[in-house]
């Protein structure tokens, strides 16, 4: 089963007392004999270590049994490169979820913690939209979704061909071909506003065209302004020869084209509004707070991204100052190392366009995270320094911050 927008959402909401949450991803590699050896011993290596890190004996109790399921799956799974697989388990609170990848993750990996961890799913989904693929001709259209690889057919338009006679001597032959383009103008009419209509209710949020040019340039004159500006690109297409593959990897190539493009382009975009104090954030400690202020539209993440920042164990608020006791609810805090997986939960659950940035030296030097923001809240104090003030003034804070920082 394919994962979907909504699912990964609960996944990201999703946090365990214990410590508890079991995370595996398994990509498959490929063998190098016919034993399919190599990815079970792997598997075989990550269960021994995720076991050796469950430092307390409840720990071990809730944990030990899905590791252990896990590592009976991986058993199952073929190296054959089809599929990619995510799990994500947690036996204190009975979940137990498997969903089918497509085999691009950068690794097979294991782990425990109060999280489920989200990256690999944020590298695949994170700045890859709800994508229609549609394929029209004269007579037809068919519609499908993309989403992970996978190229699903949604449904079909058909417009029938109908008889026509010339009549006698060629009398008719004006208004039969003038029925004839009046019935092709009222399909691409009809395709213009399905289109419409899918974009309206969220089927999609973006689309890619495939169609021979003669009737590329019969339809787009019929689509809504909106439409036209949802369009990720065109490929030309035969509707009737074209083959599901072909579909996938022509509209593939447009996506990830699109997905440079648009990269490159935040990246600009947010450097040049950082430098004139605009609707731009860099550096880990200006980004953590304007994700708690709900002020976050993109979010750039550096592949080479190595920061430190602290989580409260309470309240969940991320510190760039590697503090002991939380500023905003005055619990203890935990070290984390991988802070681009920390906040990840705050991304998906706020649907927060997401780019992995490879290989730029400007965006090395502003510490190899960004974000473009909706807006900047003026005036506003550094969270600690408000938490401070509170306390003083004996306001009862953490519910207070809390509400304003969209939790």
């Amino acid at each position: 089963m394919s994962i979907t927008r909504e699912q990964i959402r609960e996944l990201a909401e999703f946090q365990d007392a214990q410590s508890s949450a079991v995370s595996f991803y398994f990509q498959p590699s490929t063998p190098r004999n016919k034993a399919h050896k190599e990815d079970m011993i792997l598997v075989k290596d990550l269960v021994r270590e995720a076991v050796r890190s469950l430092e307390s004996k409840d720990r071990k109790e809730y944990a030990r049994s899905d590791i252990e399921r896990i590592q009976r799956l991986s058993g199952e799974l073929r190296s054959n490169g089809a599929h990619a697989k995510a799990v994500f388990a947690c036996g204190a609170q009975k979940i137990w979820r498997e969903y089918d990848l497509p085999p691009s993750l950068p690794g097979t990996q294991l782990s425990v913690d109060r999280h489920f961890h989200l990256k690999p799913l944020a590298r695949l989904l994170g700045a890859f939209p709800r994508l229609g693929v549609v394929l029209v001709d004269r007579h037809r259209a068919r519609i499908f979704d993309l989403r992970l690889g996978e190229l699903t057919e949604r449904e079909g338009l058909f417009q029938p061909r109908k008889g026509r006679s010339d009549g006698y001597a060629g009398y008719d032959g004006g208004r039969a071909q003038r029925r004839v383009e009046d019935e092709a103008r009222q399909h691409f009419k009809a395709v213009a506003e399905t289109l419409k209509e899918s974009l309206e209710k969220g089927v999609f949020e973006k689309w890619i065209l495939g169609c021979q040019d003669v009737h590329r340039s019969q339809l787009e004159p019929q689509l809504h302004p909106y439409v036209s500006q949802t369009l990720l690109g065109r490929f030309a297409a035969d509707l009737g020869h074209v083959t599901g593959d072909e579909i996938r990897t022509r509209a593939q190539q447009i996506v990830e084209q699109w997905q440079g493009d648009r990269c490159r382009e935040l990246v600009s975009q947010v450097l040049g509004q950082a430098r004139s104090n605009g609707r731009g954030a860099t550096g880990l400690r200006r980004v953590l707070r304007s994700l708690e202020m709900g002020e976050v539209q993109a979010l750039l993440i550096g592949e080479n991204l190595q920061a430190h920042a602290v989580e409260c164990s309470g309240c969940g608020h991320l510190d760039a100052h590697i503090v002991t006791f939380c500023p905003v609810c005055g619990r203890a805090t935990k070290e984390i190392v991988d802070v681009g997986e920390a906040i990840l939960p705050w991304v998906i659950r706020r649907d927060i366009e997401t780019f992995y940035v490879k290989d730029d030296p400007e965006f090395d030097k502003v510490g190899n995270i960004a974000a473009l923001l909706r807006f900047r809240v003026g005036n506003v104090q550094p969270i600690s320094q408000s938490a401070d003030e509170l306390t003083r003034a004996g306001a009862g804070y953490p519910g207070r911050l809390r509400r304003f920082a969209g939790r």
